[in-house]
């Protein structure tokens, strides 16, 4: 495994496009651009509405967020099901990441689905359960149920029946999941979760965009606590003048 590749120090920091600040709650979906590249016109941010009628049903952000609306950071992770680094960082970092940050009202968390289906042949059909699981706010079981058993489901032809019992285990209604599931109802907010993922800059998973930069790769918790603190310690600071 290549050590994660942290785009947060150097030449290697970004910053938002034109028009965009990094308290925009949006900002994860603007345009992004290097602050030490080639001068450059800048692009146009990205207009995007989080709650236009792609999202509504149950699969809003709401669903896939831990922690407080009032928190000072906001954490995107751009995540893929089937990825073996997404799931050390569901099952390794997040635990911890989540009792020192979002429970102590740090740190606000949102999931956001990137499947690689170019080498993960069953990511989409993954987040597409994940999403119809968000519809009955049972998304947190589901997305810990699909990386604990990753190897269950990633490498069988035909990944839903397997995918349908773990929502069983999760608290999903059944039937309404299989209903779901078996339409498709989900398909366009994965790809339109996708899409914004990488009009944000990601190319890979797990990637996480904190406030303006984005660090790639499933960091163990000792590289959060060295960005998360910093910019928790400026941004209450500055709200304390």
């Amino acid at each position: 495994m290549p050590p994660p590749r942290h785009v947060f120090a150097g030449a290697a920091l970004l910053v938002l496009g034109s028009g965009v600040t990094q308290s925009d709650p949006l900002a994860p979906f603007h345009v992004v651009q290097r602050r030490f590249a080639a001068p450059q016109p800048a692009p146009p941010p990205v207009e995007v509405s989080l709650n236009r009628s792609a999202n509504q049903g149950g699969t809003a952000l709401a669903a896939r967020t831990k922690g407080s609306a009032a928190a000072p950071v906001t954490v995107y992770e751009m995540s893929d099901f089937q990825c073996p680094y997404c799931r050390e960082f569901a099952l390794g970092t997040m635990p911890l990441f989540e009792r020192e940050y979002v429970q102590a009202g740090k740190v606000r968390f949102v999931f956001i689905n990137l499947p690689l289906s170019s080498v993960h042949k069953n990511a989409t059909t993954a987040a597409e359960v994940a999403m119809c699981a968000a519809r009955q706010q049972r998304f947190w079981p589901m997305h810990d149920l699909l990386f604990r058993h990753q190897d269950r489901w990633a490498a069988l032809a035909s990944p839903q029946a397997s995918l349908l019992a773990l929502g069983d285990s999760a608290g999903v209604d059944h039937a309404q999941l299989a209903r779901c599931v078996a339409s498709r109802a989900t398909a366009t907010d994965v790809r339109t979760d996708a899409e914004r993922a990488q009009r944000s800059g990601a190319t890979s998973t797990p990637t996480f965009y904190i406030e303006g930069a984005l660090l790639e790769g499933a960091a163990p918790v000792t590289v959060f606590r060295a960005v998360l603190d910093s910019i928790y310690q400026s941004k209450t600071a500055a709200g304390a003048r």
